[in-house]
Parts: C-alpha cells; structure tokens; sequence
C-alpha cells in the first residue's frame, strides 16, 4: 500500500506526536508498505533520525502563508516563489521559537479557519497539497496524526477519492486552552469534521473513551503507541529519580519538585533527581522558579537539568535512572515518555488517572498514587526505594511490556491491519 501520513509540525524538539508518527512510518516501510511523512505548518524536529532521508518534502500549509492569505486578500494572488519563500524550514522554524505565535491564547481563530477548510480563502494551499500528493500516483489511504487536521477530511476525500483516516493525540488540551469564543467552536467544527472521516483511532481506551463522550462519536479504534527499540536496554547503575517530557506545570513538573523536596526532608535519604525533556516557549520562566524553590530547601546541587538533548543522551539518561515519575496534572492519552522509561527497565510512579493505569497495571511495572498529591508521590518513592528486589521485578515487566505491547513492530502491524480494512470497504 501506499500510504500518506500528514503530521502537524509543533515547532518542539521532543513532541512525542511526531516522533509517534515517524516511528510508525519506519514500521510500515520495514513491513514493505511506500509510506510517507508529510509535515504540516512547521518543520517536524526530532531526537532521532527521519523515517525519510527525502529532504524535499515540503512544509504544506505553513504558519507564515496560513496567516497571511487568510488575513490579507494581497497574499492569495502573489506568485509561488513567494508562497516557497514564506514557507522556507529556516524561517519557519524561526518564527516557531517565538512562543506567542504558537501559543494556543493566540490561536483561536486560526484553528477555527483550519477546522473550516473549505470556507477559508486557503484554496491555494490545498491545490498545492493536492497536486503533491497526486505527482507519483496517489496515496491508498491518507492518516491525519491529529484532529485539529479534520478540516481536510472531506476535501481530500472529494478531491483525490482515497479513504482518510483520523487519529487523535491530544486535541483537547489545546483546546482547552483557546480563549472563548473559538474554544466552543472549535470543539462543535472538530465534532462535525471527524464524523466524515472513514475511521477513527487514538492510543489508548482512556482518552477513546473521553473523545467519544466529548464529540458524540462511535467508538474509536484504540492502536497504542510504539517505539523503536533500537539502544533502549537496561543498565545495572542506577542512583537516580527521574523525568523525562516537556518540562512544563501540565506535566507536573511542579508537583514532582514538591514531592522531591517532601522527599529530601528525611535525612537518611540522599537520592538525587534527573529532570529532562523539551524546553520552549514561556517554559523558561517557569523552570526558574522552580529552581529557586529548590534553591530555598537547599537541594539545588542534587537536581541536574538536560534541556532538549538528542536521541542517544535520551537513553543514557533513562537508563542512569532508579524510579521514573512524570505525574501529568491533565487527562494524558498515553505519553510516549513512560514506554522509553519501561524499555530501559526503570520502575515507574505515576498518577492514578488517565492513560496511566491501563499501562502500568496489566504488567505490574510500577506504582500509582492519588493524582496532584506531592506527598503520595513521594511516599510511592519511598516505599520502592526500600525495596530493591520489587523495584527490580518491576523494571524487568516493564521491559516485557514494551517488548509485547509497545514497540514499533506492533504498531505498524496493527495499523497496517486497520489501514487494509479500510482500503477494502
């Protein structure tokens, strides 16, 4: 099959959506499928190597030509070397540091346009999308990485007469944070979109479950994510509390801070924590306070930070570590973050909520304690830091899991399988 998987760009170094959706389209080449990996708005950057070494590929509907042709009826008729221009990975990527562009506050109406496609004055983008995906013969089925993508459902299904299949990964958070009135609308435009698409899937039966509630839509097919398992291993050295995601308070990193200083008020504990992931945007100002509360329960030197680190020095980091928290305060669809800590055996602690305990407790691969609770948390720490051969047991289940359930392989095949049933109806 010929399969097409449009992904939307968030201009971060470690989102796990796009590193989802390049792991899935390295499974479906290696499974003898022509898949490809076309970006959406910005630049995809990852911590590992592209599923494509195709640099050409371009940016479809980037956030510079989006806003412009919208906003000003000048920049729908001006000659397409200019559209390449405005659309160059450079200054896209440029523009995606500066944070209120891509800031959800100042996004409402924009994501409105996009749910509303067909409506915009956006006609040259799709034609150039279109064209694109038609140029070597077009695709057999079409995967959408995210809802906030819906808009183009019925307009590639008109135009290019190839099913479209739509995932969920995490719409609601953004969402959510949309100023009123777009937050209202966008829901209603996104619950009217994803009803034309020919299936729906998301990553877990806890966020399903909420998205059919939320939309008023049949039951969504649940595909849990993978990853390559290529250099995730287990490591005998092991003196670390770890996290490992985009280090910011939905994530819980404040939690986990607060929990670590509970921890440390207990003399004869000395462990250290590892805090890691992506850093963009306002999370800067957040991280310094976060510093200088530890600064003030004089833990400073036993927190070490790795900001936005590759691939290998991911692993590393996983593999240095005793327990792995990253206690998320929101509803969390899956984070792809807990798998990579599981691959390199590393017992884990997260919140009883969300995608978490349908992870964690079929393998017995960790604990769970009472959400936004600092204090459970570092009690759920305690009890496995006195317990060497549980916390072991756990690491080699957690492993297992990722082994049976969670890696790449898995996932292609499931997609692959979902993806026939398509193309045969």
């Amino acid at each position: 099959m010929k399969i097409t998987i449009l992904t939307a760009g968030t201009g971060s170094y470690y989102c796990g959506a796009c590193m989802r959706d390049n792991a899935l389209v390295k499974g479906l080449c290696a499974r003898g499928h022509e898949a490809h990996l076309v970006p959406m708005y910005l630049p995809l950057k990852l911590d590992e190597k592209k599923a494509e070494s195709d640099e050409s590929t371009p940016v479809f509907f980037g956030g510079i030509n989006v806003y412009l042709q919208q906003k000003y009826r000048l920049f729908r008729g001006l000659p397409a070397w200019i559209g390449r221009l405005f659309n160059g990975k450079g200054l896209l990527r440029a523009v995606a540091k500066r944070s209120h562009l891509t800031d959800a506050h100042e996004q409402g109406e924009m994501t409105h346009i996009m749910l509303k496609l067909k409506e915009s004055h956006l006609g040259k983008e799709i034609e150039k999308l279109e064209t694109w995906l038609t140029r070597d013969g077009k695709p057999d089925v079409i995967l959408l990485s995210n809802a906030l993508l819906g808009g183009m459902i019925l307009e590639l299904k008109e135009k290019l007469g190839v099913p479209v299949v739509c995932a969920f990964q995490g719409e609601d958070v953004f969402l959510d944070g949309l100023p009123e009135p777009w937050k209202t609308k966008c829901w209603e435009e996104m619950a009217t979109c994803v009803k034309k698409a020919d299936l729906l899937v998301t990553s877990s039966r806890f966020y399903a479950e909420m998205m059919e509630a939320q939309l008023g839509v049949d039951e969504i097919e649940v595909i849990p994510n993978g990853i390559d398992l290529v250099g995730y291993e287990e490591d005998s050295v092991n003196d670390t509390i770890g996290y490992f995601a985009r280090m910011n308070e939905d994530k819980g990193l404040g939690l986990l801070v607060d929990a670590f200083i509970e921890l440390r008020r207990d003399p004869e504990i000395r462990i250290c924590l590892a805090i890691g992931g992506t850093v963009s945007g306002a999370d800067g100002e957040y991280i310094l306070k976060l510093k200088s509360r530890l600064a003030d329960a004089d833990l400073s030197e036993d927190v070490s930070w790795h900001e936005n680190v590759s691939r290998n020095e991911k692993v590393t980091f996983l593999k240095r570590l005793k327990l792995f928290s990253v206690p998320a305060i929101y509803p969390e669809g899956f984070g792809l973050y807990l798998i990579e800590a599981m691959a390199c055996g590393v017992p884990v602690v997260m919140p009883r909520a969300s995608s978490f305990p349908e992870i964690i407790e079929p393998y017995e691969c960790g604990l769970l304690f009472e959400p936004k609770n600092p204090q459970a948390l570092a009690r759920a720490w305690v009890e496995l830091l006195a317990d060497e051969p549980r916390r072991a047991a756990m690491g080699k289940k957690g492993r297992r899991a990722v082994e049976d359930r969670y890696h790449v392989g898995v996932m292609s095949k499931s997609y692959e399988e979902l993806f026939r049933k398509v193309v045969s109806q």
